[in-house]
């Protein structure tokens, strides 16, 4: 499953936090060193030096004066910084990279829960991400007050654990959440070719079934395309 491009594969991971992305992220991760396909693993906010830094800030619960549109110049800031740092270089060496967490997640977790809307996130990442597509996005929805509890549980344990507070966004009203979860719904149906919804009661081992299956099917019909054109 190789490509035969320069250009990589790019995946990336969207829903709530509490979807079980980690999880799914680390099990796709050992799939693909099992079958030694080269790829990395990165997320967002975070994943460079600079990253860390605006993560930081962005989810501490004590940054809750940020302001809607400073929020979402910092996503942006964070995401060029990514692109330019590991997402390019990792592509341009055609390594496949998974991103837990993209544009789409702005969309849905500033345009939509913080109502600026998409047009101004999509206008920021064409001018500040050279409207840079993945090239399959998985969608995690499942029910959404069971994410949010486990996400608010986990991040009471990691404040306890290590210190740090991550919980500035699982502080919001559950119609934050709705707001998101309808947006996410919209990204979907807008772009049925690029996203692939994985949603309801489902296991652990159920969820990954379907992602593996998923990434299967995009890969090669990608794969096939690029040779095609090449």
């Amino acid at each position: 499953m190789c490509p035969d491009t320069q250009r990589g594969f790019f995946l990336t991971f969207e829903g709530l936090d509490g979807s079980g992305k980690t999880t799914q992220i680390q099990r796709l991760a050992s799939w693909m060193t099992k079958r030694d396909l080269a790829h990395i693993i990165t997320r967002q906010p975070g994943g460079t030096a600079t990253g860390d830094r605006i993560r930081a800030l962005l989810l501490d619960s004590k940054s809750s004066g940020l302001a809607s549109r400073t929020e979402l110049a910092m996503m942006f800031a964070d995401r060029a910084q990514s692109i330019q740092e590991v997402i390019a270089p990792a592509l341009a060496g055609g390594k496949t990279v998974v991103c837990d967490r993209f544009t789409d997640s702005t969309e849905a977790y500033q345009g939509g829960g913080r109502e600026l809307g998409s047009e101004i996130v999509l206008e920021l990442h064409r001018i500040l991400c050279d409207n840079l597509q993945p090239d399959l996005t998985i969608l995690l929805l499942p029910d959404l007050q069971a994410s949010l509890s486990r996400a608010r549980r986990r991040n009471t344990r990691q404040t306890s654990a290590t210190g740090t507070d991550e919980g500035r966004f699982e502080s919001e009203k559950d119609a934050f959440f709705r707001r998101v979860h309808e947006k996410y719904l919209e990204i979907a149906a807008r772009e049925p070719m690029r996203v692939v919804v994985i949603d309801g009661d489902l296991t652990i081992n159920q969820v990954h079934r379907r992602v593996i299956n998923a990434v299967e099917a995009r890969f090669e019909a990608w794969q096939a395309q690029h040779k095609t054109s090449a």
